[in-house]
C-alpha cells in the first residue's frame, strides 16, 4: 500500500454512503479525498464539489461575523444583548461575549426539530420560528456567565445582533462580507448555490438514532432505505446563524486556509486575536472555548475545533496552528465519528513550518 493510501484508509473504511475531506495550509492543498455516493438511490457519485450540510459547524462562521462588527465599532462583546435584540425573554442580563463563548446560560433544549423542507424554503418566516421558540423557552437555563453549556438559541440570537449591527439579512452580510471575500459564494451558501445536486443525509438503519427518529426528525422528512441507509429529504436549518451553511468540505477548507495566513481577507488583527482567545466564566474559570472555536487536544497537539450534525450528516473542522494546516471531514451519515476519523487521518499528514 503506497503512502496515500495509507493516509486515506481511514476515510475509505468510513462506515458513510459518501464523505469529503480536505487538508490545506496557508498557500495550498496538502490532501484531498472524496469517495461514495451523494445519492444511493439515484447511483450519484460523491464529488469533491458536492454540497452537504454542516449544520453547527456554521456557528464559527457566524461568530467571525460577529467579530467584524466588533472590530468596526458597531457591537460591543460585552454589550447585553438586549441592546441589538429587543424581542427575546432573557432581559438585560446576557451578553454578546457570554453567547458567543457559550456562557450566557440561554437554554438548549432537545430534541432539535428546527428544520423546515427544503419546498418550504422560499415562504418560510424565520422571525416567527425564533418567536415560538423564545416563547416556549423563556427562562436562562443558568446563571450568566456561570459556565459553559452549549446553546442553539444562543447562536440563533447573535444572528439577530448581526443584522442589528449590520442593518442588512444575516445571510446576506455572511454572503457580503466572509464568503465573497473568501471566493467562496458560489459554493458555500445558506441555499445551495453551484451547478452540484446536494448530497442525500442518511440514518443507519440499525442504530439507536434510527429507533428514536420519530422524537428526533419529523416525519414528513423521513424518506425510504437504500439498503441499510435510510433517506433522509432535505431540508434547511430554521436559524441559519445556528446551522444553515450548505458547503462541501473544499469550501469550509478555504476559511480554515484563511485563517493560516498572515492577513485574514475577513478578519482584522485585532478581531482575530479575539476570535483564538480563551474565554473564561465570570469567576475566573477557563473554559475550553473562544470567541467562535472549542478547544482540544490530542497528546500534545492543541488544536482549534468545530462539528456539526444531524438529519442525516456529520462533519467537524480543525485548526492546527503550531502546525499551519486546517483540516476538514463531512460524511453525509449522522454516526460517523467525526473526531476518530481526524484523529487517524490528520496525524498522517507532514508537519507544515509556521514563519
Amino acid at each position: 500500500m503506497d503512502e496515500l493510501a495509507t493516509v486515506t484508509a481511514p476515510l475509505r473504511d468510513a462506515k458513510a454512503p459518501g464523505i469529503q475531506y480536505v487538508a490545506v495550509h496557508a498557500s495550498g492543498t496538502l490532501l484531498e479525498y472524496h469517495g461514495g455516493f451523494a445519492d444511493l438511490a439515484a447511483g450519484r457519485r460523491m464529488l469533491a464539489t458536492t454540497p452537504m450540510m454542516a449544520y453547527s459547524m456554521s456557528k464559527t462562521v457566524t461568530a467571525a461575523a460577529v467579530l467584524q462588527l466588533v472590530e468596526a465599532g458597531r457591537v460591543g462583546l460585552d454589550d447585553p444583548l438586549a441592546c441589538h435584540v429587543d424581542a427575546q425573554p432573557y432581559g438585560r442580563e446576557i451578553t454578546v461575549r457570554q453567547l458567543l463563548s457559550h456562557t450566557s446560560g440561554a437554554p438548549n433544549p432537545l430534541p432539535l426539530k428546527w428544520v423546515h423542507p427544503a419546498a418550504a424554503h422560499a415562504a418560510f418566516d424565520e422571525r416567527a420560528a425564533l418567536s415560538r421558540v423564545l416563547r416556549d423557552h423563556p427562562k436562562l437555563a443558568s446563571a450568566p456567565g456561570a459556565k459553559y453549556a452549549y446553546s442553539n438559541i444562543g447562536y440563533w440570537l447573535l444572528g439577530g445582533v448581526v443584522e442589528h449591527a449590520a442593518g442588512t439579512p444575516f445571510t446576506r452580510y455572511v454572503l457580503e462580507r466572509i464568503l465573497r471575500p473568501l471566493g467562496v459564494q458560489d459554493e458555500l451558501g445558506y441555499t445551495p448555490s453551484g451547478p452540484a445536486a446536494v448530497a442525500s443525509g442518511y440514518l443507519e438503519k440499525y442504530s439507536f438514532i434510527n429507533a428514536i427518529k420519530g422524537w428526533l426528525v419529523d416525519r414528513e422528512l423521513v424518506g425510504r432505505y437504500s439498503g441499510p441507509w435510510l433517506h433522509i429529504h432535505e431540508h434547511y436549518l430554521n436559524g441559519p446563524a445556528f446551522g444553515g451553511l450548505v458547503g462541501s468540505a473544499d469550501s469550509f477548507a478555504r476559511f480554515l486556509q484563511d485563517q493560516l495566513r498572515d492577513q485574514s481577507s475577513v478578519l482584522g488583527d485585532a478581531a482575530r486575536r479575539l476570535f483564538y482567545e480563551q474565554q473564561r466564566t465570570r469567576d475566573g474559570r477557563a473554559i475550553d472555548m473562544t470567541l467562535g472555536w472549542h478547544v482540544g487536544a490530542t497528546g500534545r497537539q492543541r488544536f482549534y475545533f468545530k462539528e456539526g450534525g444531524g438529519g442525516g450528516f456529520h462533519s467537524l473542522m480543525r485548526l492546527y496552528p503550531e502546525r499551519g494546516i486546517g483540516t476538514v471531514v463531512i460524511a453525509n451519515a449522522t454516526r460517523v465519528d467525526v473526531h476518530a476519523l481526524l484523529d487517524q487521518v490528520d496525524s498522517r499528514l507532514p508537519r507544515v513550518a509556521v514563519v
